[in-house]
């Protein structure tokens, strides 16, 4: 039988729970392919999994493999997948039944897309959970279409990123909220204006947005209803924004979880290849630092995004 290693957790807690195991490697179904994985991204899903934060990972389906997006090659096909070959290059965001910080992993086929021929492994990473985020938030959920006005908050994270280059891709004029720090990056990104959080408050300077995309929560999305015009909408990655709060300033709320699309991550690798949008990485790690790679995303203020590779 053939193994693999995996960083696994048995139980829900701080980094001490993670594991490195040998596991056997998958057998992909009729319906399904076996990815030798290249790279893997670190994401916050990462650790609220550990924690037992994550709704879709409950106890019952312990011990799990952290990890949700990868680059790697094509290793096997199942019997009844089409338009497959052992090598190819693909690039996916996993469902949350299994995990990337793994030699291999099973692909099932609404995930992946052909990686991005520009990129490398680790840079294609980057990509999946992350701009898949940002599409279906701004364009799926939020609705934004060109000549509009949106606020994203976080705009140099590792979602954050994804949206600014996406909405102005998409022809909206596009405010973000950043540190200091990530003023020059998000203008970089194109974003047409920038709003330091540490030195001003965003409600005071900014109007008549259509789309808040929300990364943050707590104060600084109770502060965001106010600059959204009637009829705006506030859209969320972290749970369901107060509904009550919508009503009383006449806009709409909505939160929401990415989901696999391999049709998107198509179309957001057509853009990578043509230059309109970037990966933006802060860091790499082996996969024998997977444990620290994840404490660096769970200290907070990432620029870009932090991965992880596990083969050349």
């Amino acid at each position: 039988m053939q193994t693999m290693k995996a960083l696994r957790i048995h139980d829900f807690g701080g980094p001490e729970v993670m594991r490195f195991e040998e596991v056997p490697v998958p057998e992909p179904k009729d319906d399904e392919i076996l990815v030798r994985v290249h790279a893997a991204s670190v994401n916050p899903v990462d650790y609220k999994t550990r924690k037992g934060a994550f709704p879709a990972i409950g106890r019952e389906q312990l011990p799990a493999t952290l990890g949700r997006d990868l680059s790697g090659t094509v290793e096997r096909c199942g019997p009844g997948v089409r338009g497959c070959e052992r090598g190819d290059e693909v690039y996916a965001l996993l469902g949350a039944d299994r995990g990337a910080f793994a030699e291999y992993v099973i692909v099932k086929p609404m995930e992946p897309a052909s990686k991005p021929a520009r990129l490398s492994h680790a840079a294609a990473a980057a990509v999946p959970l992350a701009a898949l985020t940002a599409w279906q938030g701004l364009f799926d959920h939020g609705g934004l279409v060109a000549g509009q006005r949106v606020l994203i908050h976080g705009g140099a994270g590792g979602v954050g990123h994804f949206a600014v280059q996406l909405a102005k891709h998409k022809g909206a004029t596009v405010l973000t909220t950043v540190s200091s720090a990530d003023l020059e990056l998000a203008r970089a990104l194109g974003a047409d204006e920038t709003i330091d959080y540490e030195a001003q408050r965003f409600e005071e300077v900014v109007r008549e947005v259509d789309v808040v995309f929300d990364l943050i929560a707590g104060e600084t999305q109770a502060r965001s209803w106010s600059v959204l015009k009637p009829g705006g909408i506030l859209v969320s990655t972290l749970g369901e924004p107060s509904q009550e709060a919508a009503r009383k300033h006449g806009v709409r709320g909505v939160g929401y979880m990415a989901q696999a699309n391999a049709a998107q991550l198509a179309e957001i690798a057509r853009l990578i290849n043509g230059g309109m949008v970037r990966p933006v990485l802060e860091s790499t790690y082996p996969f024998s630092a997977a444990p620290q790679a994840e404490q660096r995303q769970e200290s907070g203020h990432v620029q870009g995004k932090i991965v992880l590779e596990l083969a050349a």
